[in-house]
């Protein structure tokens, strides 16, 4: 099949398409040199641009690029919490099974024998586990005897992170520790007796008490700043509506002028309006 005029334009080097082009709308004309040049000749072609546009606009860009940092370093603390907030349930869910367990022994679903008691004790080593290696980078969220020194969390379970909109630009997450509560107590062979199984059902109740007050904060402030994250960025999509609208000439390369040039009665690949 016959390639068209257009095809086969482009197919050449683009030193030929311009020899080309030039020499159709310009007639070999001094205007289209000196368009062949500033093409095609020594590189990097800068872009044209307005200094006015630039000065009258610098302070809103800059705005709108400190705002978007802002935006992102607050859905970087939604991560964390996330984070934080998964690991939590994840140890909730697994106390239920532990207490599902011990139900089950003493309303006599099941019988106690020592694989049961292994069970419940690898429930529990489980949630030790999580609780020593839940993180962000290198950042313990949930054991505190890792919070403060040299590490982000301070020795309370404070973050701060820069915020336009927290108080003197911070904004502060807290964690919990949940290091300190009786996971030790939770023994299998505890589940043997009626009275030894009592305890374990009364602590267990407490722990699943616990965790589940603290996964309902995490969850609510990771989804508190991810709504603040989303708002700081829309507010700097308004900053970069206002740079446009401040402008006094659209900031057009060299590139860019030549090709419309070129264009405008040849018709355009692309509709710029949609």
């Amino acid at each position: 099949m016959a390639l068209s005029n257009l095809a086969q334009i482009l197919s050449l080097s683009p030193n030929v398409q311009m020899d080309m082009l030039m020499s159709a709308y310009f007639r070999d004309s001094q205007v289209g040199a000196n368009l062949r040049r500033m093409m095609i000749g020594e590189q990097p072609i800068q872009p044209l641009t307005s200094p006015f546009d630039q000065a009258i606009t610098g302070r809103l860009r800059s705005d709108s690029a400190a705002i978007r940092q802002h935006s992102r370093n607050v859905q970087e603390a939604a991560q964390i919490m996330g984070i934080a907030s998964e690991a939590v349930d994840s140890i909730r869910d697994t106390l239920k099974q532990m207490q599902d367990l011990a139900q089950k022994i003493d309303e006599g679903d099941l019988e106690y024998r020592q694989e049961v008691a292994d069970d419940y004790n690898e429930m529990r080593e489980k949630i030790e586990s999580i609780i020593s290696h839940t993180q962000y980078n290198t950042m313990h969220l949930l054991d505190s005897e890792k919070w403060g020194g040299s590490s982000l969390i301070d020795e309370d379970g404070k973050v701060q992170i820069k915020s336009l909109l927290g108080r003197d630009g911070l904004t502060t997450i807290k964690f919990y520790p949940l290091d300190d509560r009786d996971w030790k107590g939770l023994e299998g062979t505890d589940l043997e007796t009626e009275a030894d199984r009592e305890g374990q059902l009364d602590l267990l109740s407490e722990l699943i008490g616990d965790v589940t007050t603290i996964e309902d904060i995490y969850s609510g402030r990771k989804s508190s700043l991810e709504f603040q994250a989303s708002r700081l960025e829309s507010q700097a999509d308004i900053m970069d509506e206002a740079v446009e609208a401040r402008k006094q000439t659209p900031e057009m390369s060299l590139e860019e002028i030549l090709v419309n040039l070129l264009l405008r009665y040849s018709g355009r690949i692309f509709d710029q309006m949609t």
